[in-house]
């Protein structure tokens, strides 16, 4: 294989005259633009990029939208969606009175940009998933259980209000910032329900 190789360049240096320089420039062209290509990246609207290079690990640095520069090989970078995203989790808990509940809420959530190196290097890039379940479900219980069943209902606004002020204040610690926070459901066990619904009865 190396012959063939050897007696094929053999040829074009024998070719016409300029044959071969034209291919070696050809060759560095091609080299070239593949280099500018390995070099350049890009970072689109309500994405940022960190960098982590193979010394020094992720770089306390943050780029914006647009074209940037890396060194191949040395460098590459990491893409962060700062938009806010939605989720909802449900988590079954109890009241003040023992009385199951059922809660679910809706989060909107982002990354704080300026913190994305230290989100990286303690959580990566699947931070949410690792952080907002757990955050909320802790949330929730500490919650609920502060009220009984009757004021769950009755004070629902005011629970609201508990749960977005504590899930705001663990998420900072998280370098996560709430958009929004809201109850989408809140209902209860069977047993309850079927006492509420035959005290109504009986009262008509």
């Amino acid at each position: 294989m190396a012959d063939k190789i050897g007696d094929l360049l053999g040829r074009l240096g024998k070719g016409p005259k300029g044959l071969g320089t034209g291919v070696k420039l050809l060759a560095l062209a091609g080299a070239a633009a593949f280099g500018v290509q390995q070099s350049l990246y890009t970072v689109d609207g309500g994405h940022r990029a960190i960098i982590f290079n193979r010394i020094g690990g992720v770089q306390k640095d943050i780029y914006s939208e647009g074209l940037h520069f890396r060194i191949p090989w040395f460098q590459y970078p990491v893409i962060y969606d700062i938009r806010a995203r939605p989720r909802k989790i449900s988590s079954p808990t109890g009241s003040k009175d023992l009385q199951m509940v059922n809660i679910s809420i809706r989060v909107l959530s982002r990354p704080i940009s300026d913190k994305l190196p230290e989100i990286h290097q303690s959580l990566g890039q699947d931070f949410d998933e690792k952080v907002l379940p757990s955050i909320i479900n802790e949330v929730l219980k500490s919650v609920v259980a502060k009220f009984n069943a009757a004021q769950l209902i009755t004070m629902r606004q005011q629970v609201s209000l508990m749960i977005r002020r504590d899930l705001h204040e663990r998420a900072e610690d998280f370098n996560i910032i709430l958009d929004d926070v809201s109850i989408t459901e809140l209902s209860f066990g069977r047993e309850y329900t079927s006492a509420v619904e035959s005290k109504q009865v009986g009262g008509k």
